[in-house]
């Protein structure tokens, strides 16, 4: 099998053809540094490359050789986001202050990947400390979107999408504290999934907003997420946040959804605050089609309101800077990370200073000073208590929208990759990006982000948002695997298929008949 043809298998083939004996780990391994040496210096998905990821490949092969039985993913290739640390690897955030810092330990979902014998690629890209939705706020430059390269591929978590999306890796991790892995999953047409909170390990994932903040998996099909999901999902002593729950094989309720009649006589409920004005045309048109797609396979579309979620991105920006402001604090000069000594000498609190300015950026300063601001004496009440009120209330409207629907559905993202410098002037603009998949993050509850198809104005993809209740994390699984194979049906092939060769001088989607 040729490397062109290898790495645009999914991770389930991979997994199945390493087990089989018809390709080895070290192949797979050196067929995706090949595809990265040769594509990312105009994606810039990664800020780091493994240097001991094809002795780690070896290292498989010899055990699988010997007959030691192994996991459904072994050998497979995997990126990992920058926000996770990794005690071989540097771990930088995305940002200045973190340049060059190598953890002592690894985060627990980087040990679950090594104990299930994937094999790391390197760090992916990211907004700094997780603080943007298009990775343009990268200390370390921007990803581009392989649809696109002159568009951005989405954030906090850009460079795992885009690494995935362009065939650097089968299967990345992401976090997601208002949309980092559905968000960019829309708009470079992967699948990205948020698990319930708690449901993953945060132990080791630089935080940015600790009530907030969930890693989950980045992937280009269902099935391949929900078999990384079963390899990170489950109880952490170490995370003080980890549910106790034993989760059932999400790789199991994905297949169960592409068993066909999934989706017969399932109450899918359409959020009314989640599909309304500012909504790009070609995305409002895809979820249309979505939505008739599942009704013509016996699914009950249900309108639902929820009136809270129109002040839940107000809350949330006020509630992530408060928690973002409170994390960041150690950051200090002292302890770790960078330091800048102020000409002439100067205190401890000069040095401080002198070494904040020089490595957060701006969006990360902004967001401090906002969260802090928030925080303070006389203002704690009106702004971060009032949002924590506002975050309650839009739990309550989630509650109970699922008590008369089992899943709720929106487009992902309501426009599709915008381009460079486009938003930059106008913070505003770019945190609307976020308005559909905040809630979700304000409840706790697990959301799925599947490609719904390419927008007839630009010819680029956008994402359908599915939603459960807390803890139902393998319900999207069905649900989303059946969604996923239905659209497909209905276009004669993947939509991943359709991105732009970028060995070629091809670099955009082409619009010739527009899924």
């Amino acid at each position: 099998m040729t490397d062109a043809a290898l790495i645009r298998l999914t991770a389930a083939e991979l997994g199945d053809k390493l087990a089989a004996g018809d390709v080895s780990a070290v192949e797979v391994a050196k067929a995706h540094l090949d595809r990265i040496e040769a594509v990312d210096g105009d994606v810039h998905a990664f800020l780091y490359i493994s240097d001991t990821a094809l002795d780690a490949a070896a290292a498989i092969d010899r055990r699988r050789a010997s007959g030691e039985s192994l996991g459904a993913l072994a050998g497979v290739p995997i990126a990992v986001k920058d926000v996770l640390c990794t005690l071989d690897m540097p771990s930088t955030s995305g940002s200045k202050i973190l340049e060059g810092w190598v953890p002592p330990y690894d985060a627990t979902v980087v040990s679950r990947l090594r104990a299930a014998d994937l094999v790391l690629l390197g760090k992916t890209n990211m907004d700094e400390f997780a603080m943007g939705s298009s990775t343009e706020f990268s200390a370390y430059g921007p990803t581009h979107n392989p649809w696109d390269l002159d568009r951005i591929p989405g954030g906090s978590g850009g460079g795992s999408a885009a690494a995935v999306a362009a065939f650097e890796a089968p299967l990345a991790l992401g976090s997601d504290t208002g949309g980092s892995i559905r968000q960019p999953g829309a708009v470079t047409g992967t699948v990205g999934v948020k698990p319930t909170y708690g449901g993953v390990s945060r132990y080791g994932a630089i935080a940015l907003a600790s009530s907030l903040d969930q890693v989950g998996p980045v992937s280009r099909t269902v099935l391949d997420s929900a078999l990384l999901h079963d390899v990170i999902k489950g109880h952490d002593p170490r995370d003080s946040t980890s549910l106790r729950d034993e989760w059932p094989s999400f790789a199991e309720a994905a297949r169960s959804g592409l068993a066909g009649g999934a989706l017969q006589g399932v109450r899918v409920g359409v959020v009314r605050e989640l599909n309304g004005e500012g909504f790009q045309a070609g995305v409002k048109a895809r979820f249309a089609e979505a939505l008739e797609l599942m009704a013509n396979a016996g699914a009950e579309i249900v309108e639902i309101d929820a009136p809270s979620f129109e002040y839940a991105i107000s809350a949330y920006y006020l509630i992530l800077p408060a928690e973002a402001s409170s994390n960041l604090a150690k950051f200090d000069s002292v302890r770790f990370g960078l330091r800048v000594q102020p000409e002439g000498g100067g205190t401890v609190e000069d040095v401080m200073a002198a070494t904040r300015e020089a490595g957060f950026g701006p969006e990360v300063k902004r967001r401090i000073i906002l969260g802090t601001y928030a925080l303070s004496a006389g203002y704690y009440d009106a702004y971060y208590g009032s949002a924590q009120k506002v975050r309650t209330l839009v739990q309550r409207d989630f509650a109970k929208a699922f008590d008369q629907v089992d899943v709720l559905v929106s487009p992902s993202a309501p426009t599709t990759a915008f381009r460079f410098g486009e938003k930059l002037d106008d913070p505003l603009s770019m945190y609307l990006n976020d308005l559909t998949t905040i809630p979700a993050n304000l409840a706790g509850i697990p959301g799925i982000s599947v490609p719904m198809g390419l927008a007839a104005e630009d010819g680029l993809p956008t994402g359908l948002q599915l939603m459960a209740p807390a803890r139902a994390d393998a319900r999207l699984y069905t649900y989303g695997a059946a969604v996923e194979q239905l659209l497909e049906q209905s276009w004669g092939h993947t939509l991943i298929s359709r991105a732009p060769d970028l060995s070629t001088t091809e670099q955009t989607a082409a619009t010739e008949g527009v899924i």
